[in-house]
């Protein structure tokens, strides 16, 4: 389910002449019936609205007073989010002839025509005030004060969020707390302006309205219509010049490509648009690249197993987004873990929506291809999951054949695509290139199109930490290696990663260190095969200081090393007098 909330506004909306039918009412119930919750927003005072809707108790909370007090008919609880109006302002407005005046415990509301004077009377007084029109009503507020900032607030108390939430109003105050929703509709009696900013103009007026709507809700989760709005697009890259996105919400999205051949770059990119988006993802790290990701709780590391209940916890929180680093877990545990894991995920997106994002970095450690997982939980509509990969191949058949979008990067993209036929049980496209540049997407949504897009995925915006444990402790392909060889070719020993380069400088002879040096096989070796540019760069300085000692130039190259990969290998990496 994609929509757990509706947020109705009511004058005009739920209620007509202020009555509610009993269809309304009726309709109210099945969608509760549904699951679903519902929040109540109006410009209306407490008092008021309880005078004429005894149904109040329908709905998980109220947004009263036009943002400015919240309130929990299960409980009776309010809270006030804004000081009510000096009583000086009041009285200068019947001093000034103002007449129908309402007084909140936030708001100070009148009709026009008193704008004017209204507006007058804040700029002499020299208050902080705003105002809000409403089909002839005139609300003044605090700052910050709107619908929208009161449906914000109420979903954060129920642990829910705006981006599963469909609103739906009639009003110009409805502008801002539809916009925040990521589904908004308006009834056939709302304003011009208002049906031109919405996903959805109802057939029909006021309380009939918002039945068609929840029919729509209960029906197929508003599955059969466009957002037009388009409040979480996920740019990932453009092709000829048009801007790219994943879709917002869908089967799993599948990156795969071999090491070094910009799978990282976009799939980096990916989790930038999550985070731009404000949607919240969970995203499982088997190889330590994200362990140092600003913006997110990163659970376990390489000496701590991260615990599934502190995981869960850090995901109740709307806002919070988490990294949970398996480099602490055996490889051959990491399925099982990722069992226990997906279960309770599972069972907070069946209540919330939430965590919007699943994102699986090397998703062969989580479900290698022999991995048979309970049929529930790998439903059918197993929605806004990322894996990354090497190779269709690598991942189960019941998990590749539900992917929706492929997005494929490296030089032998065609092969990896007829892998991902293969490995799902589909037809699959011919490539008209299929050697792609360090950068390039072949990007396929499956259902909209049978030709791929080739696309230049965005670069991210953030520094990450990705690979820096691979370069500095796994093991490269041979013709990655750096091997020590010498003036003579008479040696043959071979780095396979940063460790071992250090290791293996701090016991070479001389004449074999400044044969490297002095060809720049460092820096080449840096940059073409670690992927480190700055590294490479700070190693060419180095070389260019003219003359000095062996032991200067090991120790500065290697301390170089040292300082840009010691939190991940302080223990081991031991550098000749470096501090």
């Amino acid at each position: 389910m994609r929509y757990h909330v509706l947020a109705t506004d009511f004058d005009g909306t739920l209620a007509h002449n202020g009555r509610v039918d009993k269809d309304t009412v009726s309709a109210l119930h099945r969608l509760a019936d549904s699951g679903r919750k519902m929040v109540l927003v109006t410009g209306r005072e407490l008092p008021a609205l309880k005078a004429v809707f005894v149904e109040l108790n329908l709905f998980h909370w109220v947004v009263a007073e036009n943002g400015g007090l919240l309130y929990d008919p299960s409980t009776d609880r309010e809270i006030l989010l804004g000081a009510a109006a000096p009583l000086s302002f009041v009285e200068r407005l019947k001093q000034r002839g103002v007449a129908g005046i309402s007084v909140g415990q936030c708001i100070v509301a009148t009709w026009h025509p008193h704008e004017n004077i209204v507006l007058d009377t804040i700029r002499d007084l020299g208050l902080e005030l705003h105002v809000v029109f409403n089909k002839g009503a005139v609300m003044v507020l605090p700052p910050g004060i709107n619908k929208a900032s009161g449906l914000r607030r109420v979903l954060f108390e129920m642990g829910l969020s705006t981006h599963n939430t469909v609103g739906v109003g009639d009003a110009e105050n409805d502008h801002a707390f539809l916009k925040e929703c990521e589904f908004s509709a308006v009834t056939a009696n709302a304003l011009p302006a208002l049906k031109t900013a919405v996903d959805l103009v109802l057939t029909k007026d006021h309380g009939s309205g918002v039945v068609e709507l929840i029919d729509h809700i209960i029906d197929s989760d508003l599955s059969s219509f466009p957002q037009l709005t388009g409040n979480r697009r996920l740019l990932v890259g453009t092709c000829d010049n048009q801007e790219v996105c994943l879709p917002s919400f869908g089967g799993p999205v599948l990156i795969c490509g071999p090491s070094g051949s910009g799978k990282s770059t976009l799939a980096n990119r990916v989790v930038d648009a999550v985070m731009e988006n404000e949607c919240q993802f969970c995203l499982v790290d088997p190889e330590g690249d994200f362990e140092s990701f600003q913006g997110a709780v990163v659970l376990g590391g390489p000496n701590a197993a991260p615990q599934i209940d502190e995981a869960m916890h850090a995901l109740e929180r709307p806002d919070s987004n988490v990294v949970i680093c398996l480099t602490g877990i055996a490889i051959p545990d990491r399925p099982t873990f990722f069992l226990q894991l997906l279960g309770q995920l599972n069972q907070l997106r069946t209540k919330t929506g939430r965590p919007h994002w699943l994102i699986l970095d090397e998703a062969h450690h989580l479900m290698p291809a022999n991995w048979k997982p309970p049929t529930e939980l790998l439903p059918a509509d197993w929605t806004n999951v990322v894996l990354i990969t090497l190779n269709a191949s690598s991942l189960p058949m019941a998990v590749v054949q539900r992917v929706e979008v492929v997005a494929i990067v490296g030089q032998d993209a065609e092969q990896t695509m007829l892998d991902f036929g293969i490995g799902s049980n589909r037809d699959t496209p011919h490539l008209s290139e299929p050697h792609l540049e360090v950068g390039e997407v072949w990007f396929w949504k499956i259902a909209d199109s049978k030709c791929p897009l080739r696309l230049r995925a965005f670069k991210s915006d953030r520094e990450h930490n990705r690979h820096r444990r691979k370069y500095a402790e796994g093991q490269l392909s041979a013709e990655k290696c750096f091997y020590f060889r010498g003036p003579n070719g008479s040696l043959n020993l071979r780095a396979q990663n940063l460790i071992v380069f250090c290791q293996l400088a701090e016991g070479i002879d001389d004449e074999t260190w400044l044969f490297h040096f002095g060809r720049n096989d460092f820096s080449h070796w840096f940059r073409d095969c670690i992927n480190d540019e700055n590294l490479a760069a700070e190693t060419e300085l180095i070389a260019g200081r003219g003359e000095m000692s062996v032991a200067e130039s090991k120790t500065l190259i290697l301390a170089a090393i040292q300082r840009k990969y010691i939190l991940l290998s302080t223990s081991r990496l031991s550098v000749p007098g470096a501090m």
